[in-house]
């Protein structure tokens, strides 16, 4: 068994896609962001960059292993599965260069511009415009890989399901892909696998139906390091 920390978001997608993809059995255990919940100390012990996804592992020898960042998560379910990650060190090495993209590049820039698009206050057209202009760079990029391709490996992988949920998303952050015909088809194909309509829709009930409050801008915009473990 595995629990699954939880919240419907791009991030939180990309491990309910894996683990619905590979059949493995989990626990849903939802960590509501908006209501700070991922700064209590029983989480912080699984994660200590305050940030879901996070999963615990049972079914291991010994104790149970605690796993954060949603790269990493990715690469322990493929090796515990023995899916959906090449295995031959060339393989290897691609799906590792391909997943360190997204979490560096692609995830960071679009969740960047996600916060200039929703919830920043008006009059931030710099920072608007420098994160929608990184983002459709990096649409770019993926655009030249799948030049050919079906997938970004060539085959569907955990690449996949870490750039997908951030392009998912494309038309809300402005960006309409027109211009990314290989993303389109790519991200459409995706998208009508039974596996990823259900992890995209896990826990849809607590996606959130209008603005944030003040206490969850606060909690969710304005954090800063602390000596105390509660954040």
């Amino acid at each position: 068994m595995i629990d699954f920390y939880y919240w419907p978001t791009p991030n939180g997608w990309k491990i309910s896609m894996m683990l619905e993809e590979c059949g493995l059995e989990y626990r849903l255990i939802p960590v509501n962001i908006g209501r700070g919940e991922q700064f209590t100390p029983e989480f912080l012990a699984i994660s200590p960059n305050n940030r879901m996804p996070a999963i615990v592992d049972h079914d291991v020898d010994g104790d149970p292993v605690p796993v954060f960042e949603s790269g990493a998560i990715l690469i322990h379910l493929a090796e515990k599965a023995g899916r959906f990650m090449p295995t031959d060190p060339l393989g290897r090495k691609e799906a590792l260069e391909w997943l360190f993209w997204q979490v560096g590049n692609l995830g960071p820039m679009a969740g960047q511009l996600s916060h200039f698009v929703n919830y920043a206050p008006e009059g931030q057209d710099y920072s608007h415009t420098r994160y929608a202009n990184e983002y459709n760079r990096c649409l770019g990029v993926l655009e030249r890989r799948l030049e050919g391709r079906d997938y970004i490996l060539g085959d569907y992988s955990i690449a996949d399901m870490a750039a997908w949920p951030w392009v998912l998303i494309a038309k809300p952050l402005g960006d309409s892909l027109e211009e990314f015909p290989n993303v389109r088809r790519w991200r459409q194909a995706i998208k009508e696998r039974p596996a990823v309509q259900r992890a995209v829709d896990l826990g849809k009930e607590y996606r959130r139906q209008g603005p944030p409050d003040e206490r969850e801008r606060e909690i969710l915009f304005n954090q800063r390091a602390r000596k105390d473990s509660a954040q």
